[in-house]
């Protein structure tokens, strides 16, 4: 399978752009993927690259998008941070994935059991462990924590529905922050040019659910 060109590229809407990264995923779990020469897609792509999507995913080394979506080289733009959170560099990187670049499609990917997470509601052991900069990152998820915890709750990385419930909140917090501060990437997908979505990885079963 050949790698994208911007012919191939400007013939995938957002919703084709979509369906290529579910049924890339059910390969996935069904231990199937699309038989690639990754050298041939290297030649393919010297000259430039044209992906149709942009992901933002946790840097958990089980959540690689180019193996959960089976895509190839020059397939996707991915945005790789601890807790797949939105900052202005993230969001810069996403308007030229798809202003530039021309990516039809902007994934937020959370996932079970994110260790980002668990830090940000172990958040008092965090601190105790004098990492300044990890303090900081940890601390992005705090108010979503404080505006979904009920009253009584056990505050802990082990209360997995807690767990759960803050990794579909980030994605869901995530995906406000892009439309919000991003007026090109609002305005992007108000014209229809492009989706912006949420989704999750299981890392027990290797599905991806879609919010």
């Amino acid at each position: 399978m050949k790698a994208h060109t911007s012919e191939t590229q400007s013939t995938i809407s957002p919703a084709k752009a979509l369906e290529f990264l579910k049924e890339g995923n059910s390969r996935f779990v069904n231990n199937l993927k699309v038989n690639r020469n990754l050298l041939e897609q290297v030649n393919d792509t010297r000259a430039g690259q044209w992906p149709f999507a942009v992901i933002l995913s946790c840097i958990d080394s089980r959540t690689s998008a180019e193996l959960i979506f089976d895509q190839g080289l020059g397939d996707i733009f991915s945005v790789r941070i601890a807790g797949n959170f939105v900052n202005q560099d993230i969001l810069g990187s996403m308007e030229f994935g798809c202003n530039v670049a021309g990516s039809k499609l902007v994934v937020v990917l959370g996932h079970s059991k994110c260790g980002a997470l668990k830090g940000g509601l172990d958040a008092d052991k965090i601190k105790g462990l004098g990492m300044s900069n990890l303090n900081h990152l940890v601390n992005h998820f705090e108010p979503i924590i404080n505006e979904i915890i009920e009253e009584g709750e056990d505050r802990s990385s082990k209360n997995a529905d807690l767990l759960e419930r803050l990794n579909v909140c980030n994605v869901q917090k995530s995906i406000e922050v892009i439309r919000e501060e991003s007026e090109t990437l609002r305005n992007l997908e108000k014209e229809g040019k492009i989706k912006i979505v949420g989704a999750n990885y299981n890392v027990d079963s290797g599905l991806v659910t879609w919010l």
